[in-house]
């Protein structure tokens, strides 16, 4: 494999950062949008508790993966990226 410090894996693992926080992202706004669509249609009282509650334990746990994952990845990026960009030079290499 290539060197420890090629600076192709903190870009690919900058990017795979930015992707995710973009789709935790999404996934906030979408939960809040639907929230406050249905807020009217609940009927309000113990089922919109419910509701608000449910969804807070969904948001509560994605964000909890996917900033374990981004810290799982920050540790060990050299030897995942590692791994995908050897095996891409390889690939590079053959076609050429």
């Amino acid at each position: 494999m290539k060197n420890q410090n090629d600076p192709r894996v903190e870009r690919m693992f900058s990017g795979d950062r930015f992707a995710s926080l973009i789709a935790l992202a999404t996934l906030w706004a979408v939960y809040a949008f639907v929230f406050f669509k249905i807020i009217p249609l609940s009927g309000g009282g113990d089922v919109l508790y419910v509701l608000a509650g449910g969804a807070a334990l969904v948001l509560l746990f994605n964000t909890a993966s996917i900033f374990a994952m981004l810290s799982h990845y920050g540790d060990d990026k050299q030897h995942i990226y590692g791994l995908d960009l050897h095996y891409l030079d390889i690939m590079n290499k053959n076609k050429g």
